[in-house]
């Protein structure tokens, strides 16, 4: 039973932090064919920001692509009036007559996708950029395209194949019947272009650098790794005729990657031919993945990757990937900071080569999480220590717990990866990494609840602020209080629930572990020991002042029987140490 109220505790305290998961949120990234005229590409980003529930993330301006990559967020109906106001402002602001850039594209705004974040389905996304597409076609006169999970006909849902022709060949195309548009008129304006609006999946851009200016060379190396491939030719790879099947269709020999589309240029800018990506699929194809796959090709071909660069966001778990591959190349444990994993893959990807990489502008989580909900764990130690003294009631013991919990499931890390590190003990290398692995989620889990012990606090404060003029509002004011002190005690039994869990990796460090370290894990069992009491304590004295007194009953039974349960393996386990150390 106490599992089972445990899982019911863990859903409705992460519903209560990620409120995300109660609402829909999409992600838009348009395509603006200008990279240069910073003043053009602020107007249209001021239009984006002018929306009420929409967040402007980032804006990625290339100068040789002449093309800028702007990526926001928010509530679906404000962010398809975003997108739909900035397409508008593309229009008036970008004429392609005069357009030139690298990059392939068919109009002012020349591709803008919709992705789910959260609270959403794929199908939700795609009936909103249909809708989006159809106002843009209607209101605009701007021809307009579906793709992706937004196109019924799969065999025009390619953007690749729907930009076929480019700018310059679209004033014939367009009038071909298999290419009218899904909305708008069958006429290309010289001005805006057309456009291309869908739903996917999360896409990363990403460039790979070479030491060569060769294209020719460059499309290689892309015709190696994209899953399209190359087409198959007798005799001479290059000029010998190309292969067809039975049907009279290019055969063709696939590329090394799947959800990958690649090409070769040359960037002026930085003086360098690169490999331009898309990864379509990043649990797929990973972006370590690619980099190590262009190597290789490369390397064949007598040239040589320098460095690479991301255009737009990429979700921190790609990062956090990267940095585990190339530790586990270098036999280290994986078990470190996720800091440290992403330094790791910035040097090994060499993402920092034509730039500084700003991991809070380029990791889409980074760019979504609020300051405020990061107060204490901000802080420096001095500043932690003197706010926690200051008259203020919060922070207070709740908060603390968390911190002390913390430390103790830090120290027990620092030990899985001392262990992992140890000389001769090559052989239990993954087993330790695993352990500080575990480690680390633990620790990140119960810094998180350092300030959301505060918030928790600061809800019921809230509460008792509401007005109670009349009945109606009376009972709002019970009923908000009631809510917030159970959501007070949720969050410091979550704290005892993951700090007991850190118990098993203390253990194994205790017994298997460096044994030059094991004192270091004691004190890790004694402050998750004080981390469970403590928060137990603010369990005790919230549940005390609900009225539903069985669900306080309920509440207080089962953080008693936990307590006891980390108390009992805690001792045995402080024993243990003492027995080791003398």
């Amino acid at each position: 039973m106490l599992q089972l109220l445990g899982i019911v505790f863990f859903i409705i305290f992460e519903n209560k932090i990620l409120n995300m998961n109660q609402e829909a949120i999409i992600e838009c990234v348009p395509n603006f064919s200008e990279g240069r005229d910073m003043n053009i590409i602020k107007q249209i980003t001021d239009e984006i920001e002018s929306v009420d529930g929409v967040k402007l993330l980032d804006d990625d301006p290339g100068k040789a692509t002449n093309r800028t990559v702007v990526t926001f967020v928010g509530s679906p109906q404000a962010v398809i009036e975003a997108a739909f106001l900035a397409i508008k402002k593309a229009s008036e602001v970008i004429d392609m007559s005069k357009h030139k850039g690298e990059h392939p594209r068919m109009g002012a705004t020349d591709v803008c996708p919709l992705i789910p974040v959260s609270g959403i389905t794929m199908e939700e996304t795609a009936a909103y950029a249909t809708k989006l597409a159809k106002r843009v076609g209607e209101e605009l006169q701007i021809p307009t395209y579906l793709y992706e999970y937004a196109q019924p006909n799969k065999e025009r849902s390619n953007l690749s194949i729907i930009r076929g022709g480019e700018y310059e060949g679209f004033f014939d195309k367009i009038k071909l019947t298999e290419w009218k548009p899904d909305f708008g008129p069958s006429v290309f304006p010289a001005k805006s272009g057309a456009t291309v609006i869908g739903a996917r999946d999360f896409l990363i851009a990403y460039n790979v650098n070479l030491n060569t200016k060769s294209v020719r060379l460059a499309n290689s190396i892309a015709f190696d790794v994209r899953e399209a491939g190359r087409v198959k030719r007798e005799g001479n790879p290059v000029t010998g005729k190309v292969i067809k099947d039975a049907e009279g269709n290019d055969v063709r020999i696939p590329g090394t990657l799947k959800a990958c589309k690649a090409i070769g240029w040359f960037i002026e800018e930085y003086n360098v031919a690169q490999i331009s990506m898309n990864l379509t699929n990043y649990k797929i194809t990973s972006v370590h993945q690619a980099f190590y796959e262009v190597c290789k090709s490369a390397d064949k071909r007598g040239i040589r990757v320098t460095g690479s660069e991301l255009v737009g966001l990429i979700p921190l778990e790609a990062m956090l990937e990267a940095g585990r591959y190339f530790l586990q190349k270098q036999k280290r444990s994986v078990g470190v900071s996720e800091q440290e994993l992403i330094h790791i893959a910035v040097k090994s990807l060499g993402l920092d080569e034509l730039a500084p990489f700003d991991a809070d502008k380029k990791i889409i989580e980074y760019k979504l999480r609020n300051a405020a909900n990061e107060k204490l764990i901000g802080m420096n130690l001095r500043a932690f220590a003197d706010e926690t003294a200051s008259e203020s009631p919060a922070p207070g013991g709740g908060s603390i717990s968390a911190y002390v919990g913390s430390l103790g499931v830090a120290l027990g890390t620092m030990v899985a990866n001392l262990s992992a590190s140890k000389r001769g003990w090559e052989d239990q290398i993954s087993e330790f990494s695993q352990w500080a692995e575990k480690g680390q989620q633990i620790k990140d889990t119960l810094l998180k609840s350092v300030d959301e012990d505060t918030r928790a606090f600061n809800e019921i404060m809230n509460a008792f602020g509401l007005p109670k003029s009349n009945d109606s509002e009376k009972q709002a004011r019970t009923e908000a209080i009631e809510n917030a002190t159970k959501y007070a005690c949720l969050v410091p039994y979550k704290v005892m629930q993951t700090s007991y869990e850190s118990l098993d990796m203390l253990g194994v460090m205790i017994e298997k572990g460096n044994q030059n370290s094991v004192t270091d894990a004691g004190v890790g069992v004694l402050c998750v020991k004080t981390a469970v009491r403590g928060a137990y304590f603010n369990v005790l004295v919230n549940a005390k002042g609900l009225k539903d007194k069985a669900w306080a009953d309920k509440m207080i039974a089962d953080a008693k029987t936990l307590l006891a349960q980390n108390h009992h393996k805690a001792d045995a386990l402080l024993a243990k140490v003492e027995a080791a150390i003398y």
